[in-house]
């Protein structure tokens, strides 16, 4: 069994007992990827999926891969309201590579002013 768990020098040190991500039989499986400590963190939903998605998009280069080997991703937010912006965002990140996703209404997340936490699963190219 070849299980690997990674942090990125790119992204912050996480705060808990996790690893960004761990890779095992040719998948990646990412941490809930947020906005803390970012200049995002106090803005919008839309701001904060932004971020969100270039810290997914760093991991993927990183890796050697692109957004076309993203396989599932699960969303969890604060608010629906703002799901239209959420969705340009997306859309912008795929780039019609579109992968199973999931979107759940949270209470909350760790930090009250955070209004977006993404994981995702991706298929490594090597």
């Amino acid at each position: 069994m070849n299980i690997e768990r990674k942090n990125y020098p790119q992204l912050d040190t996480p705060v808990g007992p996790y690893v960004h991500a761990v890779s095992y039989n040719g998948l990646l499986f990412l941490s809930g990827l947020t906005a803390f400590n970012t200049a995002a963190q106090n803005q919008d939903l839309a701001a904060q999926a932004k971020v969100v998605f270039e810290q997914i998009k760093s991991i993927l280069e990183a890796e050697g891969t692109s957004f076309e080997n993203l396989i599932k991703v699960t969303i969890f937010v604060t608010e629906l309201k703002a799901v239209e912006q959420l969705r340009n965002v997306l859309f912008d990140s795929y780039k019609g590579s579109l992968p199973a996703s999931s979107l759940v209404q949270v209470q909350c997340l760790f930090a009250p002013e955070l209004k977006i936490e993404v994981e995702a699963v991706i298929a490594l190219a090597h």
